[in-house]
C-alpha cells in the first residue's frame, strides 16, 4: 500500500515580528527541495511590513520629542513671565519706597525749617525784650518808691504789662504803706504758712508764677515785687488800675 505521506516544505521569514510561512506539498517518493527562488522570494515578502514599523515608531518617537519640546517651551516661557512679573512688582515696590522715603525727607527739612524759623523769631523776640529791659535798667531811677514804681512800668512796658502810675501807687500805698519789707503774718495766707510780702503783698507761689524775667527773685526786691504783682493783676483783672482793694 503506498504511503500517502507528503513531506511539507516550509520557508518562512520572520524578522521584528513580521512572518510569512509557505507550503509545498510534493509526493512521498518525490525529493523535497527548498530552493533559492523560493526563499528569496519569501524573504522578500516579509521585509516591507518590517519596514513600516521601523517608520511607525520613528514617527512616534518624533512626535513624543516635539511634544516634549513644546511642553518644556511652555515651562520656560511661563516661568520667565512669572519672573518678569515679579521683578515689575519688586521694582513698583521700591519705587513707592523711594517716593514715600523722598516724602518724608520733604516734610523733615520743612518741618526743621519751620522750626528753625520759629525759633529765630523766639530769639528774636527775647533779644527785643532783654534789650528793652536793659534799656529800661539803664536808666537812672532814684531808689526811693517813685524810683521803683517808675524802673517797674518801663519793664512793664517792655513785657506787655499793662498798668498806670497812679494804680500801682494807690495800691502800693493800701497794701504796705510804701514799705517793700512789709509781711503780713495775720491774716489767713499767714495762717496757712504762706505770709503776703513786699510793696504789694505778693505770697510766694504768687510771686513765682508771675515773676517778671529781667527782675530779681527775691520777693521783697521793690521793683521785682511791684513788676510781679501787676503781671498777676494784669492775668486776673486785667489790669492793676482795676484792682480797689484786697486781690
Amino acid at each position: 500500500m503506498p504511503k500517502n505521506t507528503h513531506k511539507i516544505a516550509i520557508a518562512g521569514a520572520a524578522t521584528l515580528g513580521a512572518a510569512a510561512l509557505a507550503f509545498s506539498v510534493v509526493p512521498a517518493d518525490a525529493q523535497t527541495t527548498t530552493t533559492g527562488a523560493v526563499s528569496t522570494s519569501r524573504v522578500a515578502y516579509g521585509s516591507a511590513p518590517v519596514q513600516d514599523v521601523k517608520a511607525s515608531v520613528t514617527d512616534q518617537l518624533a512626535g513624543a520629542s516635539v511634544k516634549a519640546d513644546a511642553i518644556e517651551a511652555k515651562k520656560k516661557a511661563a516661568a520667565a513671565a512669572a519672573a518678569k512679573k515679579k521683578a515689575a512688582a519688586a521694582k513698583a515696590v521700591a519705587a513707592k519706597a523711594a517716593a514715600a522715603k523722598k516724602k518724608a525727607a520733604a516734610e523733615a527739612a520743612a518741618k526743621k525749617k519751620a522750626a528753625a524759623a520759629r525759633k529765630a523769631k523766639e530769639a528774636a523776640s527775647r533779644s527785643a525784650k532783654r534789650a528793652a529791659i536793659k534799656k529800661a535798667v539803664g536808666k537812672t531811677y532814684a531808689n526811693n518808691l517813685d524810683g521803683w514804681i517808675k524802673r517797674s512800668l518801663d519793664i512793664m512796658k517792655s513785657k506787655g504789662i499793662p498798668g498806670s502810675y497812679h494804680g500801682l501807687h494807690k495800691n502800693i500805698m493800701r497794701e504796705s504803706s510804701g514799705n517793700p519789707n512789709a509781711i503780713n503774718n495775720w491774716d489767713i495766707n499767714a495762717i496757712n504758712g504762706i505770709p503776703s510780702k513786699g510793696l504789694l503783698q505778693v505770697i510766694p507761689p504768687t510771686f513765682s508764677a508771675y515773676h517778671v524775667p529781667g527782675t530779681s527773685w527775691n520777693i521783697y526786691d521793690p521793683v521785682a515785687n511791684i513788676t510781679a504783682a501787676a503781671n498777676y493783676a494784669a492775668d486776673r483783672y486785667g489790669s492793676i488800675d482795676n484792682v480797689n482793694s484786697a486781690y
